[in-house]
């Protein structure tokens, strides 16, 4: 086994959890649909979520070239990862109990966090590719990651709503051409 092949393993539990996070989040809406009030920004975040964490894995294959690893380099992309694992934890409440679920209360009452976590996870991607590379990612890369970077330190600072409704759709579109202009091969 090669060392990409080790280490990768931890990464890839990681983002299954991510994942695993938001599908139970689906099973818990579905479950218990009768007791809850739908907030839609909070479903299309979780969307974006589940698009992010598969293309993170996606582009963590480039990683298999790597020959020498360092447990700095390994310790800036476990952030990352880890970072994508808490984003899926708190996108959507736990289900449990028989009280009314209102999704919009949850959204406000965890979004300096979960946009916290964003920038987190945004600014070790940055790293990421500097430490990895000892370069930052093309032009093209590092302009969308800066403005989700900045999309959502904004949405750390205001409660507006129609910023926050606006900011849903153009992360799930800006995801979307992410992918379109830049993963849509392997490499």
């Amino acid at each position: 086994m090669d060392q990409f092949s080790y280490l990768s393993v931890l990464l890839s539990i990681i983002l299954g959890l991510a994942i695993t996070q938001v599908l139970k989040g689906f099973r818990g809406m579905l479950l218990t649909r009768a007791r809850i009030r739908f907030y839609w920004p909070t479903i299309v975040w979780s969307f974006t979520l589940l698009l992010i964490f598969v293309q993170s894995w996606w582009a963590m294959f480039y990683m298999r070239v790597i020959v020498l690893w360092t447990f700095p380099t390994f310790g800036t992309i476990l952030l990352q990862t880890v970072s994508e694992y808490m984003l899926g934890a708190i996108v959507l409440p736990d289900f449990f109990g028989a009280e009314t679920i209102d999704l919009k209360e949850h959204y406000y009452a965890h979004a300096r966090w979960f946009f916290g976590l964003m920038v987190l996870m945004l600014a070790t991607s940055l790293v990421k590719s500097f430490v990895v590379d000892g370069r930052f990612p093309s032009l093209t890369d590092t302009g969308f990651q800066l403005c989700f970077a900045a999309m959502s330190l904004i949405a750390t600072l205001t409660r507006k709503e129609w910023f926050h409704k606006l900011q849903a759709i153009l992360a799930l579109l800006g995801m979307g051409a992410y992918i379109f202009m830049l993963f849509m091969r392997l490499h």
